[in-house]
């Protein structure tokens, strides 16, 4: 009952909250810059959080798209999402880079730190399954509390289409917390930190949106997580483009490519699904 009225306001007052343990870990703990790799604690305690929420709006996890019996065939479909459009993008960087002369290939390892902070490649077991596991909790924590939590809780009160845009928004001021720390490291310029910022938090927002399509259109969170995980664990931290010039030079261009041709697709295929739904209950009507 405590979650039940002023939930617009109440849904900025968790995202404070999860957004100033996400802080403290990047600022201070920074648990990225030790063996681990990845900043992990802010999601458990997002996770945390989705209980207690829960708990106090008196539902369960399947009311907000966790449903074990989706499980199996909607990630089949994520990963089929990611894997189709992010195919896009590496192909359009291996002929960017062959035509500029410098041919890559792709390589599998884990992008860790050593003691001394210089960034290594880890090929060992270890470090593989401990890239797994932390991004399985984070896109746990993410899809939980920005499409499942967020948009079936804001859409009891507000329409379905200000509760997705409201979540997604949340969720690109999300991504600001790292490249915030690259300024005050003095690893960018103000300038830099500003245009960064606003193509990271519109990317970031496309993305949320695209995610909430996907959880709007099969009740499901299976779906947006499986594209989130090969995403964030398979595409940006498992695989990787070498040259004899350095990892990953265009990495960036990968990653637009493959989450805008897959925003695009999302976005026209919920359309026709509305635009088709629209015309056979118009035809039942007459």
């Amino acid at each position: 009952m405590v979650l039940k009225e002023n939930r617009v306001l109440k849904s900025v007052i968790v995202f404070v909250i999860c957004l100033i343990v996400h802080a403290a870990e990047v600022f201070f703990i920074r648990t990225d810059e030790t063996v681990f790799a990845e900043c992990f604690i802010n999601k458990v305690f997002g996770i945390v959080m989705l209980f207690v929420l829960l708990k106090l709006w008196g539902r369960k996890w399947s009311d907000i798209g966790f449903k074990k019996a989706r499980l199996i065939p909607d990630c089949v479909k994520g990963f089929l999402i990611c894997a189709l459009f992010y195919s896009i993008g590496f192909a359009a960087e291996f002929i960017i880079l062959k035509a500029s002369g410098n041919p890559g290939h792709i390589e599998f390892f884990v992008t860790g730190f050593s003691l001394t902070g210089n960034v290594v490649k880890q090929t060992g077991i270890g470090y593989v399954l401990m890239c797994i596991g932390f991004n399985i909790i984070n896109v746990w924590m993410e899809e939980g509390l920005f499409r499942g939590f967020y948009i079936t809780y804001l859409k009891e009160r507000i329409t379905p289409r200000k509760a997705l845009l409201i979540a997604a928004f949340l969720f690109g001021l999300w991504h600001l917390v790292t490249p915030l720390r690259s300024v005050i490291d003095g690893e960018m310029t103000l300038p830099a930190f500003a245009v960064m910022s606003i193509g990271y938090v519109v990317l970031s927002a496309l993305m949320g949106i695209k995610w909430g399509l996907l959880y709007e259109q099969s009740g499901s969170v299976w779906i947006g997580l499986a594209d989130h995980f090969f995403n964030n664990c398979v595409v940006t931290n498992l695989l990787h483009v070498v040259t004899d010039t350095g990892v990953d030079e265009y990495q960036i261009m990968r990653v637009l490519i493959g989450e805008l041709t897959s925003f695009a697709a999302v976005v026209i295929y919920v359309k026709v699904k509305k635009s088709k739904a629209a015309k056979a209950i118009a035809c039942t009507a007459s």
